[in-house]
């Protein structure tokens, strides 16, 4: 088995990161200010609340000292326990308000991210999706739009709060005695640099184990996907092995992650003693050399504790953030993809009218592996053209570049006399339509499977299209008939049944131009024979451009090209290539109607 590689990126782009973000978070910027405008008052109740307790403190220390007779006393207790009772009233109205908020900012900056990373992705380019596995892009995709809770939470639960914690708690400390506020600061100061210090370490093993967690969902998404393999040759056992390995190597590294932080919480809890412990003795020191009364001393102790709570939050926040930057950066960076291909500008629509399709000196190049070399090509409107050869002379490449899936490296494609290259893609492939090799299905139902290539045809329209190709008996075979789900991938579905789903999906398309890539070759003699009656009919009235390795498949054709090495080798009718020495001839020869490997 292959070794385990996990790639090794210590440096997470936080700048990047975070622009694209805050570009998110400020079309919510009127909510993102009452947010803050909120945290500031909650922040101020909290410490309104310790600040009365200190009152009653010293009132009741006076009145024990005979220093008030109680009338003092009994005038501020009403008043002091009536704001004991308002203080909560408005904290739980101010807190439901500020949860309320939260969720629904989350939730929409979670589905623009979704979407807006979903779009970009669908978007770009067949070479970006022939080269990234679906599993990866999935858990990046999830994992990186589900961080924004992370994120958000961190800002709104953590970071505003401890600053307003810190300024206004930080400051009334100050106000009443220096030393100690000294104190507070010192230990502040030092717990922070601690803690972000023991977090820059966290960052390299976060980065490595998200790595190794979207490795091991790509293997499950693989496996998944292929079951079939694997139980045809029986390798369930090697399967789980493989899985075993990369399994534990994610154990390791996610154990070397969270091993990080009992440094941090060990530390943090050591410095948050100290710092009691110096806050006790500077007070008790002020309060016995008359500095201080009882309930200063109580306010100062009471708020350095509700400091030092949210400041241990602030800190668990900054790991959060790292955490959940460094889920961005995996799902972010595909925003500095741009797709290969790109429409000219000022593109217009394709404008279709006959459906000619011609191929002029097209050369292509894939991987430094010349393909396609001078290739020309003409196609007439409602002609049947079919290309055929050996593996590997470049038949599939021509079907990608006419829907410019790649761009040609020299020459012009040109649909009824315009290049492709000047129309937009959207308008050249919605002027298509394609009957592949293996159709491959969404999990959908079988009516939905084919509306997908005109979801406004209505349902008599749907219907033509199966009685078209031959499925309306096999359709009422089934228990749920044209409701029926047919499977990941159309799994539930023979070759021959996926076939014509594919042949219907084509018709309901109604296009001028259809591409059949090797339609039949996968299917059985006599299935073959019957999809052949249905693509008969299909190909009436169109452009056709079929590749094929069953000769027997394409002896109707108007013009067959024979391809070879990337050129045209030969061309002519079934009968006239067949009376001629050359390359057709010799792969009739070989297959008698049968199969070119």
């Amino acid at each position: 088995m292959a070794a385990i590689e996990v790639s090794d990126k210590e440096v997470i782009d936080f700048r990047y990161n975070f622009k694209v973000y805050f570009g998110f978070l400020s079309k919510y910027k009127g909510v993102c200010v009452f947010l803050i405008l909120l945290a500031f008052v909650i922040q101020t109740l909290d410490l309104a609340l310790n600040y009365t307790f200190k009152l009653i403190v010293d009132h009741a220390t006076q009145f024990l000292h005979h220093t008030d007779d109680g009338g003092g006393l009994n005038t501020f207790l009403p008043k002091a326990f009536g704001v004991i009772l308002a203080i909560p009233v408005a904290r739980g109205w101010g807190r439901w308000q500020y949860l309320g908020s939260i969720n629904r900012l989350e939730s929409k900056l979670i589905a623009d991210i979704k979407r807006h990373f979903f779009g970009h992705l669908l978007f770009l380019s067949h070479g970006f999706h022939s080269s990234h596995k679906t599993g990866s892009l999935i858990s990046r995709l999830i994992r990186g739009s589900g961080s924004v809770e992370t994120m958000t939470d961190v800002i709104i639960f953590q970071f505003v709060p401890v600053l307003f914690q810190l300024g206004l708690a930080g400051g009334s400390i100050f106000y009443f005695t220096r030393p100690v506020g000294f104190a507070v600061l010192a230990t502040v100061t030092v717990y922070v640099a601690f803690s972000l210090t023991v977090t820059q370490r966290q960052q390299r093993a976060n980065a490595l184990y998200n790595n190794m967690s979207d490795i091991e969902k790509a293997n499950i998404s693989d496996v998944f996907t292929n079951i079939e393999p694997i139980k045809y040759f029986a390798k369930e056992g090697d399967v789980q092995g493989r899985f075993f390995e990369l399994s534990e190597k994610t154990r390791e590294l996610q154990l070397g992650f969270w091993d990080q932080y009992k440094w941090l919480e060990g530390g943090q809890l050591l410095l948050v003693g100290l710092g009691a412990f110096a806050v006790i003795a500077l007070s008790l020191s002020s309060l016995l050399a008359g500095g201080m009364t009882v309930g200063t001393f109580v306010f100062v102790f009471a708020t350095y504790g509700t400091l030092m709570q949210p400041l241990s939050g602030f800190i668990m926040g900054v790991r959060n953030m790292v955490r959940a930057i460094a889920d961005f950066e995996d799902l972010f960076q595909y925003g500095k993809l741009e797709n290969e291909i790109k429409d000219a500008p000022g593109a217009r629509p394709l404008q279709l009218a006959k459906g000619g399709i011609e191929f002029k000196d097209v050369a292509f190049t894939y991987r430094k592996k010349p393909v396609l070399s001078g290739f020309t090509l003409r196609v007439p409107a409602h002609k049947r053209v079919a290309v055929v050869g050996p593996s590997g002379a470049g038949k599939t490449t021509l079907i990608r570049l006419l829907y410019r899936l790649y761009d040609v490296e020299r020459g012009d494609i040109r649909l009824d006399g315009q290049r492709i290259r000047d129309v937009t893609q959207e308008s050249l492939r919605d002027s298509l339509s394609m009957v592949p090799q293996e159709c491959i299905l969404f999990d959908d139902t079988i009516y939905n499977n084919i509306a997908f290539s005109n979801p406004q045809a209505s349902r008599e329209q749907v219907f033509k299209a199966i009685r078209f190709a031959q499925l309306e008996k096999f359709i009422e075979s089934l228990p749920s008939r044209e409701k029926t789900i047919v499977g990941e991938r159309g799994v539930k579905l023979s070759g021959g049944e996926k076939q014509r789903v594919s042949i219907a999906r084509a018709l309901l398309a109604d296009k001028k131009i259809l591409i059949l890539d090797e339609a039949t070759s996968s299917l059985d003699s006599e299935t073959e024979h019957e999809i052949q009656e249905g693509l008969r009919g299909l190909m009436r009235g169109r452009t056709c451009l079929m590749i094929a390795h069953r000769l027997s498949t394409i002896m109707g054709a108007d013009i067959i090209v024979v391809l070879d090495k990337g050129k045209v080798a030969q061309k002519g009718s079934h009968k006239e290539l067949i009376r001629k020495p050359g390359l057709y001839r010799k792969l009739w020869n070989l297959q008698k109607g049968g199969y070119i490997g």
